[in-house]
């Protein structure tokens, strides 16, 4: 049984097929999407110079626009401890410029949520809940933060989280999943978001 399908339970039977298919990744199978993200947008400016040394660790990025190609690959494989892992791959594209946004994902057994270590090398951990809506779709909440330095994970104050909430769907009248990403801040608000659609490659 898949991370996401234990982390959800029975309610991973409510998704829809498509939105199954695609988070019912068994130990060595792969989901490779691609598509365009209609608006990738920041918050203020003086954040930017943190985006930028996000770089370095394939987590943030400065640049901004609408309708940037992207593309998606998912993972799914057997860490060095013996858990299932899911490691996400995103590509933005501006120009002949590649900007990532990577995390390994793997399950909690105990409390039943995702662990989501952001960036190579991982920069930030956050717990992930998973819910399931009567259309079908899946929403995603980031939860408990922590600042990985190393070995070493300290627990970030609830003002200093970029708390993410992912909205996926699949629109069955053009065939392609939506997906939309907002990052906010409880004291700045908006950090960062984005919003588009893919296609799971043939």
């Amino acid at each position: 049984m898949t991370i996401y399908r234990k982390v959800l339970g029975e309610d991973f039977e409510r998704l829809h097929p498509m939105l199954q298919k695609r988070y019912d990744l068994a130990d060595g199978s792969v989901f490779e999407a691609t598509g365009t993200m209609k608006e990738i947008k920041g918050g203020p400016k003086w954040l930017y110079p943190l985006f930028t040394l996000g770089v370095n660790w394939k987590l943030l990025f400065p640049e901004r626009g609408k309708n940037i190609p992207f593309s998606i690959k998912n993972v799914s494989r057997i860490g060095p401890n013996g858990e299932s892992q899911i490691h996400w791959e995103r590509i933005f594209h501006f120009g002949s410029t590649k900007r990532y946004f990577n995390a390994l994902m793997s399950l909690d057994e105990t409390r039943l949520v995702i662990k989501d270590y952001l960036g190579e090398p991982p920069l930030v951990y956050s717990d992930l809940a998973f819910a399931v809506a009567d259309d079908g779709s899946l929403t995603i909440h980031s939860l408990n933060q922590r600042l990985v330095l190393g070995k070493t994970e300290v627990p970030l104050p609830k003002f200093f989280q970029g708390l993410a909430t992912v909205a996926e769907r699949y629109d069955e009248v053009n065939g392609v999943f939506c997906i939309n990403v907002s990052v906010r801040n409880p004291l700045i608000g908006h950090v960062f978001s984005y919003e588009g659609e893919f296609v799971q490659n043939a």
